[in-house]
């Protein structure tokens, strides 16, 4: 018997703008119970692209995409897809399921905007353990403000790896980045003035001379590093910002190979943000992920652009040390760094068509 429990508002999870999140402990498959209404209306085929459309435009470690789409049971399924994890950088799935979690919340978004809100059903079925979410239809309502200006920012949404502008972000616009991760149960730690931030970035450097010494890794970040923007993945070297520089604060990859330009060395005192959640379980990591994606979208509407450092989560010894150095409860998921600058260069995305999973016919084609 499956063993479902609705997360409460507040720390440990929202149910946001009318989706309740729905957590399922074990069993084949967890079925939402109370919170938003659950209607017996389907999904169609048409809401499925929507949805993959949406979803494909999530961030992912080296923009591998990791993340599938079907419709069963007429609900909108996010499934992993192993075949474009990465064995080196995360072996353990972290930085897959984060992915899944921002594709879903994508997802979950262009259902809104059609007037087909979603409830939320974290990984369901235990004997599929590449289905990471189920999107379930609610009753149907019409998208709220909030919804349909953070759906807009999903088009406008990149990483920006280029340096920012040292205009400050203002306090107003902290609160309401603090706010997205903690609206989607996670939680956003930001890191004011020059001491915590060289706080973390000794880590991070730390980190990254780790990552940096072992020749696996580096292949495998060679291996999705693209010469142009013709490949439907990876990061090209146009988006991976200017080359490393050693008086850089924080670590950046080598993916980009554009000289920098005189005076135009990364802002000494950045805004950084530390995302986490109150867990590290597979459903902690969904949870991140979908925390992730608000946080970003959020940032984008409100005229910010961030860029994403993961090399003190990919080392244990380094996450452990940041994890300590916040003296918070919870872990690390991720590192935002943010500020004010030209907008990013868009990454290539795989065609939607190759991201939705046939499962079931497509009616009259049986």
């Amino acid at each position: 018997m499956t063993e479902c429990t609705e997360r409460s508002e507040g720390r440990e999870g929202t149910a946001r703008e009318g989706t309740a999140v729905t957590e399922c402990t074990e069993g084949r498959e967890g079925r939402a119970e109370g919170g938003t209404a659950v209607t017996n209306e389907r999904y169609t085929e048409a809401t499925l692209h929507a949805a993959a459309v949406a979803g494909g435009r999530a961030p992912s470690m080296h923009n591998t995409q990791p993340w599938r789409f079907r419709l069963r049971d007429g609900a909108v399924e996010v499934l992993a897809d192993p075949a474009r994890a990465l064995p080196v950088a995360d072996p353990s799935g972290w930085a897959l399921r984060l992915a899944c979690g921002a594709a879903a919340f994508n997802a979950r978004l262009a259902l809104a905007a059609l007037g087909r809100p979603a409830q939320v059903v974290l990984r369901p079925d235990r004997m599929d353990p590449d289905l990471m979410v189920r999107l379930e239809p609610a009753s149907p309502r019409p998208p709220s403000a909030a919804e349909q200006r953070l759906f807009a920012a999903i088009p406008r949404r990149h990483s920006n790896r280029a340096p920012f502008w040292p205009e400050a972000v203002p306090a107003d616009l902290r609160t309401r980045l603090v706010e997205a991760a903690v609206a989607e149960g996670g939680w956003l730690e930001l890191l004011i003035g020059l001491g915590p931030v060289a706080a973390l970035a000794e880590i991070a450097q730390a980190a990254n001379r780790v990552l940096e010494r072992d020749d696996r890794y580096q292949a495998e970040l060679a291996a999705w590093t693209r010469p142009d923007e013709t490949w439907p993945d990876g990061v090209p070297v146009s988006s991976g910002g200017p080359s490393p520089e050693p008086q850089d604060l924080l670590p950046q990859r080598r993916m980009g190979q554009s000289a920098r330009a005189p005076g135009r060395d990364f802002e000494p005192e950045p805004l950084v943000g530390v995302l986490g959640t109150s867990g590290d379980h597979p459903r902690d990591q969904l949870i991140a992920g979908q925390a992730l994606q608000r946080v970003l979208l959020t940032a984008t509407d409100l005229g910010l652009a961030v860029s994403m450092l993961s090399q003190p989560i990919e080392v244990a010894a380094a996450r452990e040390q940041l994890r300590l150095a916040l003296a918070r409860y919870g872990t690390p998921q991720l590192i935002l760094r943010i500020g004010y600058g030209q907008p990013g260069f868009p990454t290539p995305r795989l065609d939607p068509s190759a991201l939705i999973e046939r499962r079931e016919p497509v009616p009259g084609t049986a």
